[in-house]
């Protein structure tokens, strides 16, 4: 018995099948005439207050519009300035300026070792020609 109490006691959310099962039911022949048209009266008065407030958003949306052309902020002006603080927040993050010391430091051994490689393909390359002109010789 405490199970089936403690199931019609329950706080937490419906979930998928709970939803649709209270969906599919119909309550309607539950309901008195008089309790019908209290709820359809309810009805009627939240959806003028979802109407009257979408309105009011719109106003207010374009109003803040309005606000933003005066003072010359335009989508592509915000868009900037969001990018070149997000930019300055990362160039000055301790994990940005790590990896930049280190790539750096590897860049230039890269450019050490490429250098030293290329100067002894050249030396291989002037000892082939020393050898291939005593050999014409």
């Amino acid at each position: 018995m405490e199970a089936q109490a403690q199931g019609l006691l329950e706080t937490e959310p419906l979930q998928g099948r709970d939803e649709d099962a209270v969906a599919s039911a119909d309550f309607s022949s539950m309901l008195s005439e008089e309790e019908k048209e209290e709820l359809k009266a309810e009805l009627v008065q939240l959806e003028d207050e979802i109407t009257t407030l979408r309105q009011v958003l719109s106003a207010k949306e374009r109003h803040l519009v309005e606000i933003k052309q005066k003072l010359g902020m335009n989508l592509m002006n915000e868009l900037k300035q969001n990018f070149s603080k997000s930019w300055h927040d990362v160039q000055t993050s301790t994990a940005y300026k790590k990896t930049h010391e280190t790539l750096s430091h590897a860049g230039q051994k890269a450019t050490a070792a490429f250098s030293n490689v290329g100067t002894a393909i050249s030396k291989k390359f002037g000892d082939m020609s020393c050898l291939f002109k005593w050999c014409v010789n």
